[in-house]
């Protein structure tokens, strides 16, 4: 009988055999007891996925969607603060505020996506610097952003403030 080389996820979960012949990048593991919930450790740090009380979870956790875009706030806001530094643009405060708008048909994804950065303490002069930053997050260095872009139309705003807001 013919070895199988390959395996095609709707089989069901790969056996172990197929999956240490690959390489990955990154490895998760999520188990459940039995609910709609699922826990995971992540470099040390606990974390609960759970589902809707309208589709059977106890909302002990952010459901997955809502994660994706703490993920795409995250990583775009890493790579703000390293650029702004790098560019020498000070600043007070930054925050980012992202939202999704789910599609009605299943399944369900986010079809547009709008960030909206807030930077709080940063002169005039350097706002040209910031919307460099913003532009080079969302093009060339977010690796979330480009994932989502290719499901999600993607808008961005800035918005400027003083440290007393």
């Amino acid at each position: 009988m013919e070895q199988k080389n390959s395996y095609n996820i709707a089989d069901g979960f790969a056996p172990l055999k197929y999956l240490s012949a690959l390489t990955f990048d990154h490895h998760i593991e999520m188990s459940s007891a039995g609910g709609m919930d699922f826990r995971t450790q992540l470099q040390g740090h606990a974390l609960v996925i759970d589902g809707h009380k309208d589709i059977g979870g106890t909302e002990q956790g952010p459901s997955p969607k809502q994660l994706l875009l703490v993920s795409l706030a995250g990583c775009t806001g890493i790579d703000m603060v390293s650029l702004l530094r790098k560019m020498r643009a000070d600043f007070a405060e930054l925050h980012i505020a992202v939202s999704g708008k789910l599609t009605e048909e299943h399944p369900r994804y986010y079809d547009r996506i709008h960030v909206v950065y807030t930077v709080l303490g940063m002169h005039e002069e350097a706002r040209p610097k910031m919307e460099k930053a913003v532009h080079l997050s969302l093009t060339r260095y977010c690796g979330v952003t480009a994932m989502l872009a290719k499901a999600a139309e993607i808008t961005h705003e800035i918005k400027y403030g003083t440290d007393e807001e």
